[in-house]
């Protein structure tokens, strides 16, 4: 049995953060031809969801790069990996010391929580306005957050230099690991997400594999965080955008504006 895992940012998606109508059309074909695939992103299920809501994602998927897995057939999610309080006040000491909103996301039984305190710059505020005030993410202040509630991830938004100077900072903590690339809001900002070391799309994959009963596990990514699951797919391809390291970890495909995933696909298995 063939399982394909798609990253979904740089990968599937588009610049504009969407799945385009040839690269729908090719999900569809492998449905109907009865080739299993998921997701395996760095996003959480509250951002991915309605990009892929279209799209038949029948099987469970990977978010959080392996934190959360959520089932839709059974309807149930499985956190693994969470952060806890001591790293959590690690991170938004660090965040307050770089004037940086750290936006803490929580699993609340199905509802999901985002706290934060005030924002400190306009590229924030914005990022509540449009985008988390337009989901079904409950907002809360930062104070309202229990020390043992379920962490998933803590993601930022800010400055180039800052951001990546809070980068370097976490990756030398044991516990704790983060991600980071350019905004879409400008150049001169890039995002970070942080999570618990030890979860991975490399370990969820592993997982899936297992309960799924495949035997051919056929991975697409662009990023580091994609990294783990090539390590152990039978198979891995990275679109022409994606990162060097990336590149050299696999066979190279068309660019994602270009629909190099389910260009690749076609040929692949003959749609």
């Amino acid at each position: 049995m063939d399982l394909i895992f798609f990253d979904l940012d740089g990968t599937l998606l588009n610049s504009e953060s969407q799945i385009s109508n040839y690269t729908r059309e090719t999900l569809a074909l492998l449905q109907q031809n009865g080739i299993a695939y998921t997701v395996a992103t760095g996003r959480t299920m509250l951002s991915a969801n309605s990009i892929i809501a279209e799209d038949n994602f029948l099987l469970p998927h990977i978010y959080n790069n392996g934190v959360a897995i959520w089932d839709p057939t059974a309807n149930s999610l499985t956190l693994e990996n969470l952060v806890n309080g001591n790293e959590l006040e690690f991170i938004i000491n660090l965040a307050h010391q770089n004037d940086i909103t750290p936006f803490v996301n929580v699993i609340e039984g199905t509802s999901h929580i985002v706290h934060h305190p005030a924002p400190k710059h306009p590229i924030e505020q914005n990022l509540l306005d449009k985008y988390f005030k337009k989901t079904n993410a409950v907002l809360r202040p930062l104070s309202q957050l229990s020390l043992s509630a379920k962490i998933t991830n803590i993601s930022m938004i800010g400055d180039n230099t800052r951001v990546r100077n809070m980068y370097k900072t976490i990756n030398e903590v044991e516990n704790l690991i983060a991600y980071s690339g350019p905004a879409i809001e400008g150049k001169s900002f890039s995002w970070m997400d942080i999570h618990h070391r030890a979860a991975s799309k490399g370990s969820a994959v592993i997982n899936l594999k297992q309960k799924l009963g495949a035997t051919n596990v056929i991975c697409f990514g662009d990023s580091d965080n994609d990294l783990s699951m090539f390590e152990l797919a039978n198979e891995c391809y990275a679109p022409d955008n994606a990162k060097p390291v990336i590149k050299s970890a696999s066979e190279v495909i068309g660019h994602h504006n270009e629909d190099g995933v389910a260009r690749f696909l076609r040929q692949r298995f003959s749609l």
